[in-house]
């Protein structure tokens, strides 16, 4: 791989504001060429470039190609900066309108180096706002598709597309559809913008010579005129990766615009290193339908604020995941200790959730286009909700979904951190996302129930028929009014060892397709609908009846030993106070809605002298709290 960069503009707006400034600020500046302005960090902006491309393993030779005006200036930078004065190629031009164009300059170098080498070509004088991005990642992944790269970035407020190159980017493939140049305001709905930073094949490179025959004007040798032929015409693969930062070519911006975006810039840079993000993913009871989300049903649940999972990520010189005291221990008082530990919580916490979701983002990105930026961090986690061991011993929290708020709360930091908006993680991809990391990498036996409200937040109605899931790759997720909610309440297990092995074989049953667990799987969606009406017309005494069918069609299809005793227990207690009652979860917990809240009182002592938890439930509405995550 070659790299080119280019800086043979002549750049007469920029350059004539700072000789005529009257300030006297910028005089020191008069006469130096843009890419040897001063850039972000008190580098020039060359030098960043140089020290981003100045590697053997990955380019093999990297060309400069300057005019002949600022030749000498480039030729002392280099000298100075452990460049090879040999690559400095000199394109003859002295004046703007003597001036080869972009493209023409690109193939001088090409043909007089008798280049035949995949190429990476970069403009020199171009700012960047972030100054740790990855350019391997940019390489692996244009090594990875069978076309040319071309990369983009989403623009800011206030940057208009008729000053950019805009492309329209399919979110499967990563191919660009469709390239325009600088169009008018409102043409374009897409705000992704291209820039001078492209990577070629060398089967492409004859391509140059072709379009440059088919534009003899100046005006039309433009990288974005290349493009528009190259896509739009010719037809030729080309896909798109996203760095999410910004961009500015100091050659298009006058004066008051390169201190503008490079105070910007340079602001962003020196905040970076205290940059301490905190975000919490809390909680969710089932209301109706579950456990029918992993059988292709449909599910309403409700995230609570009751129980949480919060994430802190600090910006630090090394990747750090750090143990949680109580959750991860290390340290034991005794044997004994160990050993009661263990029993009660098995021998796996959190810290694996991190490590996993961060391994399963990187991948992510990597797949989907998205160059990170080289910065590290410490990642650490608290968490409230309660802890249950399951058959497999693997940390489940009271079937209140703890191991995936702890996922949730993660990739909410790691999108923060790494700029990743809406767009380049879409809620129900979020959702798949999370059950991914605990399915694929930590075979955690888990349906996307959890994972969809965590990420949409509030009271949700999923849909999870197969021909959505496949024709979509996601169910349907409605959020519901949260407004006038009846008082639920929830009861949890203080040592849940009897809480029952809740998945046992279903799912082999299911996938048989045994007449019985086919046709409650199907039980479980005719409930979830008719709940969906009770919850909109506030029929609570209806929905409370739907509770508890939704627990007694669980019954029929698991068994009163798959269930627990723990769970049994609980249930009984509830309806003996004519609550209605089901599992929330994957077991060790109850969630209730007690039409007569008198009872409520009475209810709470005897669980708690059977040895349980009980707490009313406060439901998380999203529209009505601060966002759950904070810089």
């Amino acid at each position: 791989m070659i790299c080119i960069l280019l800086v043979a503009g002549h750049g007469t707006f920029l350059e004539t504001q700072i000789k005529m400034d009257v300030t006297g600020l910028y005089s020191h500046l008069a006469g130096v060429p843009k890419a040897l302005l001063p850039g972000v960090g008190g580098k020039k902006i060359l030098d960043f470039w140089w020290e981003t491309v100045n590697t053997r393993q990955l380019f093999s030779e990297v060309f400069l190609v300057t005019n002949a005006d600022k030749y000498k200036h480039y030729e002392r930078w280099a000298t100075a900066n452990d460049f090879p004065v040999e690559n400095v190629v000199n394109d003859g031009s002295t004046t703007l309108e003597g001036r080869l164009g972009a493209v023409a300059d690109l193939e001088l170098v090409i043909r007089s180096r008798k280049l035949h080498d995949d190429i990476m070509v970069i403009a020199g004088d171009m700012l960047c706002a972030d100054q740790n991005f990855d350019i391997a990642q940019v390489l692996r992944f244009f090594k990875s598709k069978p076309g040319e790269l071309a990369i983009y970035y989403e623009l800011e407020e206030g940057e208009k597309s008729s000053s950019r190159g805009i492309v329209e980017v399919c979110p499967n493939t990563h191919r660009v559809t469709r390239f325009l140049e600088k169009p008018l305001e409102g043409v374009a709905e897409s705000r992704l913008a291209s820039v001078v930073f492209y990577c070629l094949r060398s089967a492409t490179l004859p391509f140059i010579s072709n379009f440059l025959s088919l534009q003899p004007h100046v005006t039309n040798r433009s990288f974005g005129c290349f493009w528009e032929w190259l896509i739009n015409e010719e037809q030729l693969p080309v896909f798109g990766m996203k760095l999410p930062t910004g961009f500015q070519l100091i050659g298009q911006v006058g004066l008051s615009d390169y201190t503008k975006w490079l105070a910007l810039y340079s602001a962003k840079q020196q905040n970076s290193p205290a940059k301490s993000i905190i975000c919490r993913s809390y909680a969710r009871v089932g209301l109706i339908g579950n456990p029918s989300d992993g059988f292709h049903g449909k599910t309403i649940a409700m995230s609570i604020s009751n129980f949480w999972a919060e994430v802190t990520l600090v910006e630090s010189q090394t990747l750090v995941l750090m143990p949680h005291p109580l959750n991860d221990p290390t340290e034991f008082g005794s044997l004994q200790d160990l050993f009661c530990i263990s029993r009660k919580e098995g021998y796996l916490g959190g810290l694996r959730l991190l490590q996993a979701t961060c391994k399963k983002f990187y991948q992510f990105c990597s797949k989907q286009g998205i160059a990170l930026t080289k910065q590290n961090f410490t990642l650490k986690y608290d968490t409230n909700i309660p802890r249950q061991v399951v058959s497999d011993c693997l940390m489940s929290n009271q079937g209140l979904a703890g191991s995936s708020a702890i996922v949730s709360a993660t990739l909410k930091c790691l999108m923060s951190f790494y700029n990743i908006t809406e767009r380049d993680l879409p809620k129900p991809t979020r959702a798949n996302f999370i059950l991914n990391v605990e399915t694929d990498e930590l075979f955690i036996t888990a349906g996307l129930q959890d994972r969809v409200v965590q990420v949409y937040e509030g009271l949700v109605y999923m849909d999870f028929s197969k021909q959505l899931m496949d024709d979509q790759g996601h169910g349907d997720y409605v959020s519901m009014d949260m407004s006038s909610l009846p008082l639920f309440w929830l009861a949890y297990l203080s040592d849940p060892s009897d809480s029952g092995r809740i998945h046992s074989n279903v799912r082999q049953r299911w996938l048989s397709g045994e007449p019985l667990v086919v046709e409650a799987m199907k039980g479980f969606a005719e409930l979830t609908d008719q709940a969906r009406l009770a919850l909109q017309g506030r029929d609570w005494s209806r929905l409370a009846q739907l509770m508890d069918q939704n627990f007694e069609l669980r019954r029929s299809v698991y068994s009163e030993e798959c269930l627990g005793p723990g769970n049994l227990k609980m249930v009984q207690l509830a309806r003996q106070f004519g609550s209605a009652v089901k599992l929330p979860g994957s077991g060790g917990a109850v969630v209730g809605l007690c039409p007569d809240q008198d009872h409520l009182v009475e209810m709470r002592k005897a669980f708690q002298e059977a040895g349980c938890v009980f707490c009313v439930i406060v439901p998380y509405n999203p529209s009505a709290s601060l966002h759950s995550c904070q810089d």
